[in-house]
């Protein structure tokens, strides 16, 4: 019996997801493109353009790390970046044509990744959509319900919302 049996059910979630990333990274990166690129492309295509610590927000990162994210994606293309009209200190993000064209292609590589076969897979995703929603509602004040996110109300002895991540939460 493997060792890998005896591990609980954290430490194995936590292992196949980095293995998936990394395995994921390497067959991205001849799109020019990361996970994280991914995940922030697909943010701007279906909820628009946002200012980039919204686009962290909704990533579930912090806005430094998003800022490098799209310094990399600018770089190729795949997004642009204009002043906020509402607040000329920041900027709004956009995907650019160039980001729809890599997502089409990033799904196919996803897709062959891992395989998809829907029927047995969809216990497993409800159970990880779940764990994203509690687990990530609690540091994100956010819950996925039918696929859409809502925020949600403060956990007990959670910190309140500072200023910026109020406003980009009532957006």
């Amino acid at each position: 019996m493997s060792y890998k049996n005896q591990w609980p059910t954290n430490r194995l979630l936590s292992t196949a997801a980095r293995l998936v990333e990394h395995a994921w990274n390497e067959n991205l990166a001849s799109l020019g493109i990361t996970h994280a690129g991914v995940m922030a492309l697909d943010v701007l295509r279906s909820e628009g353009s946002m200012t980039q610590a919204q686009l962290a927000h909704q990533v579930r990162v912090q806005a430094q790390t998003m800022g490098k994210t799209l310094h990399r994606l600018e770089v190729h293309g795949h997004i642009t970046r204009s002043r906020n009209a509402l607040d000329r200190r920041s900027h709004m993000v956009s995907i650019s044509p160039a980001g729809e064209r890599v997502l089409v292609d990033a799904a196919r590589l996803e897709k062959g990744l891992l395989g998809s076969d829907r029927d047995t897979d969809e216990q497993f995703r409800r159970k990880l959509i779940d764990l994203i929603s509690t687990l990530g509602g609690a540091r994100w004040r956010m819950e996925v319900e039918d696929g859409a996110e809502t925020p949600a109300g403060p956990t007990e002895g959670a910190a309140p919302p500072t200023e910026s991540e109020h406003s980009a939460t009532s957006r």
